[in-house]
């Protein structure tokens, strides 16, 4: 019998391997995971809300009680510093808190009930529809968030929230970050009774298992956080099963930021530190990173750039996530600088592993001519299209690819006069911004991170917030049905007590139970 394949992760900082070999996973155990999660399925999805909410506030628990060694090994294998991962670790905690709250309360399922009128011609049928779990979910882990977005993270509660089964493939880059989480939900899982199979994690140092994970038969959905081409590979996979499924991948954007003159004049210090935090934060590797700036031509911008440039330049040094995002991010700005339109701004170079900040700018004809330099480059960089007036914006706007965010400094008296620019960031962009920074997403029920294609693969949905549970749900409707074999979000009593959509009415009330004639 051949020993399993295993491999280290990787300290960014020092390029050395650290303690500890993880076995990759075979295709046996894949299998064996992905069908546990399918025998898990039904039992689970039929559980009430209630008790999805105790596994889920539990999970949030053990993350919390989890959370020094869970910063610890994110920081050896990540590099990020310990107050970022630190709030990390609690977005974690609380979004999964937040996703229990949300089926605890029960109205997310949108139950929808017409009643019948025997008496029209035709005759009206008894019409009641909810949202139900798709079945087991594949979550790949994000490079760029071991804790938020990972094994524990987003995807896995609200793919759990919605009554699915996950089945987590680990980053390769941070497995021991992955170990422990995925430890903290098998805990949770034990502590509330949930059925065995319910969450798994998997290990694989290339593509061949995370690959063979989406062609699974028993994967019905997939959460992605990654590159463009990961994403890609993903959703062609997908599509090429006898039976496709979604795949909900998050992948790239550039969220351009809009300045007008007269903010300019009035942004000050203020605008000049959030830009440069919001470029360079995190080490700019955050998928909200503003890449792209369209400042106004003239005296104004030239000392805003001149300003954005120095703080940048007098900024620490950061390492990134990998030698593989490393290595992206010098080819990336080393063709920005030697675009021959384009000026730099703040570049620094190195031969060791510290990257620093980066600034560049190019006439807005020059990005028209060349829709290259308008590609993400995932770190700390961005590039300032210069432009003479704003009645240049909107056509320009609306050749950029899909955008998570797009932002506009304005004052509220110039509003009216920008209204065409901001009618293209709404075709082009999941979240508009006045007046602020894209960089932070607030977990919340009104949040939307997401956008049209490339800034994720399907732009009516968003990754962060309670709608994201509606990823992992579809909508099914039962006609004439009797109480008894129906969801108990559907009974004519609402025993649950949650809103509903009573013949186009939204209420809580009590229906009269239709008298069943022999």
């Amino acid at each position: 019998m051949s020993m399993p394949r295993t491999f280290q992760a990787v300290n960014p900082a020092t390029g050395k391997p650290l303690p500890g070999r993880f076995p990759v996973t075979s295709l046996e155990e894949l299998h064996q995971a992905v069908e546990l999660a399918q025998q898990a399925a039904l039992p689970y999805g039929r559980l009430p809300g209630q008790r999805r909410a105790e596994f889920l506030s539990a999970a949030a628990d053990q993350v919390v009680i989890h959370g020094d060694e869970l910063v610890a090994r994110a920081g050896e294998e990540t590099a990020l510093p310990e107050v970022r991962l630190r709030g990390e670790l609690a977005r974690t905690a609380n979004q999964l808190r937040l996703f229990a709250d949300l089926v605890r309360e029960g109205s997310w399922v949108d139950a929808r009930l017409d009643r019948p009128n025997p008496a029209r011609v035709p005759a009206k049928p008894d019409v009641r529809s909810l949202r139900v779990p798709l079945g087991p979910v594949a979550v790949f882990g994000a490079s760029n968030f071991p804790l938020a977005f990972s094994v524990a993270g987003g995807d896995t509660a609200s793919a759990l929230a919605a009554g699915c089964p996950v089945v987590a493939k680990a980053h390769p880059a941070h497995p021991a970050t992955s170990e422990v989480a995925a430890r903290a939900l098998k805990r949770a899982a034990e502590q509330t009774g949930m059925p065995p199979g319910v969450f798994s994690v998997i290990y694989d140092d290339g593509f061949e298992i995370g690959l063979a994970l989406v062609r699974h038969p028993s994967i019905r959905a997939v959460g992605f956080t990654g590159s463009r081409g990961g994403g890609l590979a993903l959703m062609a996979a997908a599509q090429a099963r006898p039976v496709p499924i979604p795949v909900f991948a998050e992948m790239s954007s550039v969220n351009p930021v809009v300045l007008s003159e007269a903010a300019l004049e009035v942004g000050g210090t203020a605008l000049v530190t959030g830009l440069t935090a919001s470029i360079s934060g995190s080490g700019g590797q955050l998928c909200t990173q503003p890449g792209l700036l369209f400042v106004p031509e003239g005296q104004a911008g030239d000392a805003l750039l001149e300003e954005v440039a120095g703080r940048l330049r007098e900024g620490p040094a950061c390492t990134l996530l990998s030698a593989g995002i490393r290595d992206a991010y010098v080819a990336g700005t080393t063709a920005l600088a030697g675009h021959p339109e384009v000026m730099t701004l703040q570049r620094a170079t190195g031969e060791d592993a510290d990257i620093h900040s980066q600034l560049y700018s190019v006439p807005l004809a020059a990005l028209s001519a060349s829709p290259e330099l308008a590609h993400e480059v995932f770190g700390p960089v961005s590039l300032a299209v210069r432009y003479s007036t704003h009645s240049e914006l909107p056509g320009v706007l609306r050749e950029l690819e899909g955008q998570l965010t797009a932002t506009l400094h304005a004052l509220p008296s110039e509003l009216p006069a920008w209204q065409d620019v901001l009618d293209v960031m709404r075709e082009k962009a999941g979240r508009l911004i006045l007046n602020g920074f894209p960089t932070g997403v607030e977990v919340g029920h009104a949040m939307v991170h997401g956008g049209p294609f490339p800034a994720t693969s399907d732009g009516a949905s968003t990754s962060v917030g309670t709608r994201a549970i509606e990823r992992f749900s579809r909508l099914c409707a039962y006609q004439d049905f009797p109480d008894s074999l129906l969801p108990a979000e559907l009974h004519s009593a609402n025993p649950l007590g949650i809103w509903r959509l009573v013949d186009g009415v939204r209420t809580k009330e009590e229906l009269a139970t239709p008298e069943v004639t022999s």
